[in-house]
């Protein structure tokens, strides 16, 4: 979540983000980040059309960094149950999420997603 917010910050694609870093990141964290990336109209359309009352422009960084790579990893590894994506994204959204109402409004938008994509 951490190197999608970066990058966000920066106005860079992960991918250009990723070959800056000092040390090589996690397997995992490299295929979610470029997952985002190679589906970043899809993961958007989601989240635009599951975030009721929200715009992608008016959410917080964090809320949007956190919502992008969840729907990422829910679209690009089956293997991962949905409990276990949505658990992780909620209580980062918790922690570091803009507002009070983070945690809540993560798990609505990725709960509606991931039964449109999971069933």
């Amino acid at each position: 979540m951490a190197l999608r917010y970066e990058a966000e910050t920066k106005g860079v694609s992960g991918r250009a983000l990723l070959t800056t870093l000092p040390v090589e990141p996690d397997e995992l964290a490299v295929a979610l980040v470029e997952a985002v990336d190679d589906h970043a109209e899809r993961i958007d359309e989601l989240i635009t059309r599951f975030a009721r009352g929200w715009t992608i422009v008016r959410m917080p960084a964090v809320d949007r960094a956190v919502l992008r790579i969840a729907i990422a990893e829910l679209l690009v590894r089956s293997d991962t149950p949905v409990a276990v994506v949505l658990d992780e994204a909620v209580e980062l959204a918790k922690r570091f999420g803009g507002t009070d109402e983070s945690g809540r409004f993560v798990n609505g938008v990725l709960a509606s997603v991931a039964h449109e994509l999971r069933g």
